[in-house]
């Protein structure tokens, strides 16, 4: 098994992606998407089967699966990558398919629970996947991880950003780690002299809040940041957050780096004590304009970093947020980009490695493992993505702010 390194942080990962970028000459560039079809209206996982098998016949079909939460209070996210891993499909599907075979792809409910997620890819295994893309979020990614590396099953996880999701070497994921996203934020915040005093408040209990924190305070130390206030609740404790909040207030507080799942409830009840900070999030607060009954005007100005942002010019993502209001009457977040662009990478790795669709999950996955590390994507979250064998991307990060209650680059 080889050996797996932490994420150098984002600096760095920037510079090996230019480095990445400019000096292999093997290197398969294989853009996201040549064509969307902005009137495409998917109706789900079934949808995405039964358009494969009726097309795929001559050319075989390759099973994708795919895990996360389409129901509970994190099927904001699960949903997202469910329909942008769906689009792709679709499209790869309408455009003759990977080499020729066809792509059926199978999405099951976890609920964001570990238990649930681990019964949701032996149902898969059952339906016969060769390739999984998920799982959505990091506990139940890094129990699932370790039964694919028992089968040796090729993974992508599209937003399981816990270091642990991607220990073993047959798992590569999409978005940054826990650690990268933690110190990019920090140096983000001190390299624009967004404030000098900032306030935490994450979950101790979740692994993704509390390595992402971990990394904050670090960085923060290194970028002249005094962190006035850090504030830790549990699953458990996760209603009322006055108590940490009147802490960040009282300790002078200009800036809050939050955590995403319960972030609507934090920008509420800031706002009815009166304390108006910056707010600041990671990719995960992707997602909380589309929280049901929260009002949107209280994440105006709310800053978090993350690779996509749905008002952006370039022709790949215009066509794909045209396609996806079509499909969905809404504008896609981070997580579905994330899902789209795994759907295409592992596209990309199936044509470089040449394997075909009659090959078993295993066959697949060590092909898999090794074009991983040649292709290159130019894809919604990033231009030039490469792979290393630690499973991590190279890509460089962006900045949104939430103006007139949308999603807008800096």
């Amino acid at each position: 098994m080889k050996k797996r390194f932490l994420s150098l942080g984002l600096a760095a990962v920037m510079a090996m992606s230019l480095t990445a970028c400019g000096g292999s000459n093997t290197a398969e560039t294989t853009k996201a998407a040549e064509t969307t079809a902005a009137d495409a209206k998917a109706e789900g996982s079934e949808a995405a089967d039964t358009a494969a098998t009726d097309a795929g016949a001559a050319g075989g079909v390759f099973k994708i699966g795919g895990i996360g939460p389409v129901t509970g209070g994190a099927a904001v996210y699960g949903v997202a990558v469910q329909h942008g891993a769906e689009l792709a499909v679709k499209e790869i599907n309408e455009a003759g398919g990977i080499n020729g075979a066809q792509i059926e792809f199978n999405f099951q409910d976890d609920e964001h629970d570990a238990e649930k997620s681990v019964n949701a890819y032996n149902t898969l295994k059952d339906w016969g996947m060769q390739v999984l893309m998920g799982t959505v979020t990091s506990a139940p990614c890094i129990a699932v991880a370790d039964k694919t590396a028992a089968d040796n099953m090729f993974q992508i996880t599209p937003s399981g950003s816990a270091v642990e999701c991607a220990a073993n070497p047959n798992v590569f994921r999409i978005c940054f780690s826990d650690p990268d996203q933690g110190a990019a934020s920090a140096k983000y915040i001190g390299e624009n002299k967004l404030a000098s005093k900032v306030a935490v408040i994450y979950d101790s209990s979740d692994v993704y809040s509390s390595g992402i924190y971990e990394k904050f305070a670090e960085e923060s130390a290194n970028q002249g940041i005094e962190i006035v206030a850090a504030e830790a609740f549990t699953a458990d404790s996760n209603k009322d957050f006055s108590t940490q909040l009147q802490k960040a207030k009282d300790a002078g507080a200009e800036l809050v780096f939050l955590y995403y799942t319960e972030a609507s409830l934090i920008l509420q009840q800031a706002s009815t004590m009166g304390f108006a900070p910056q707010f600041f999030g990671c990719d995960g607060m992707d997602g909380i304009l589309q929280v049901q009954n929260f009002d949107t005007k209280l994440a105006e100005g709310l800053m978090l970093l993350t690779p996509f942002a749905a008002d952006a010019t370039d022709d790949l993502t215009v066509k794909f947020v045209e396609s996806y209001k079509a499909a969905y009457n809404e504008v896609p977040v981070q997580f579905a980009a994330d899902a789209y662009d795994a759907i295409y990478a592992i596209k990309a790795a199936i044509e470089d490695a040449n394997v075909t669709p009659d090959a078993d999950a295993s066959t697949i996955c060590d092909a898999l493992k090794a074009s991983m590390l040649n292709i290159k994507l130019d894809g919604l979250t990033g231009e030039g993505m490469t792979w290393t064998e630690d499973g991590e991307p190279h890509k460089a990060p962006k900045a949104v702010k939430v103006v007139d209650g949308a999603y807008s680059a800096m």
